[in-house]
């Protein structure tokens, strides 16, 4: 998708395609034939501009033909180049200007308690996003109102558009602060699937609290000319970055 459409953000979704996997192929309850069954689980890519992992994670569970792929970035028709909202079948909601992910999903959470319903809210937000002041206005109101519905997970690959996280606007201590928050917390290791799914299946951490995974990741994961450089965070493929990517990624 990235080079047939010229596109940047590649290495932003290697930085999260396992976290999708585990999410989609073991947690989520959401059936791809009643995709908008009022009792499914709920997904927000709050990082739209990652959403080529979500399109590609969603035609694998056959929500869609994988041939829409094709389709990915191209003038006038297809997928759009951010998260857009029932472009396809699954994507809950419309993002890419961040800090507006988790807003949202506290009020799905909030309405499911209102409606007496057991679904879940899973939220997946890049740390750079969580420089936004919206993140911890919904923070603090998801944790006035005891969401435990609610599963934010943190990217954290520590890297954003200019530079180093820390160096443009420093987290840490990064989970002490969710934890003054009222929110619960856990660390994984982002890209290995059993500490994923452990975490994940063990939400929410404690009764009437939100609860948030910080996900170690590294941006680019997979190819190695992309792990750890800020400049791919937009940097676009050539054909040579394109085939070593392929090569390296089809070998791990």
């Amino acid at each position: 998708m990235a080079f047939d459409a010229n596109a940047g953000h590649i290495a932003s979704c290697l930085s999260i395609a396992d976290i999708l996997t585990v999410l989609y192929f073991g947690i989520l309850k959401i059936d791809p034939e009643k995709w908008l069954d009022e009792n499914r689980d709920r997904f927000i890519l709050s990082k739209g501009h990652a959403v080529m992992a979500l399109y590609a994670t969603l035609a694998e569970k056959e929500f869609f033909s994988k041939e829409v792929l094709a389709t990915y970035g191209k003038d006038g028709c297809g997928l759009p180049c951010h998260s857009t909202k029932q472009s396809v079948r699954g994507v809950e909601v419309s993002t890419g200007s961040l800090g507006h992910g988790l807003p949202m999903a506290a009020g799905m959470a909030i309405a499911g308690k209102k409606d007496q319903k057991n679904y879940k809210v899973f939220v997946l937000m890049g740390d750079g996003e969580t420089q936004e002041g919206t993140t911890w206005e919904a923070a603090l109101f998801a944790s006035q109102h005891k969401l435990d519905n609610l599963i934010l997970i943190v990217d954290y690959n520590k890297l954003q558009l200019f530079g180093r996280t820390n160096d443009i606007l420093n987290l840490e201590p990064f989970a002490k602060k969710w934890e003054s928050f009222g929110w619960s917390v856990r660390e994984v290791n982002g890209h290995n699937f059993s500490e994923i799914e452990d975490v994940l299946l063990a939400v929410p951490f404690q009764c009437q609290k939100p609860s948030v995974i910080i996900a170690n990741t590294i941006k680019g994961k997979g190819a190695s000319f992309m792990e750890n450089r800020p400049e791919w965070h937009d940097k676009k493929l050539t054909k040579d970055d394109y085939e070593l990517a392929i090569k390296e990624l089809t070998n791990i």
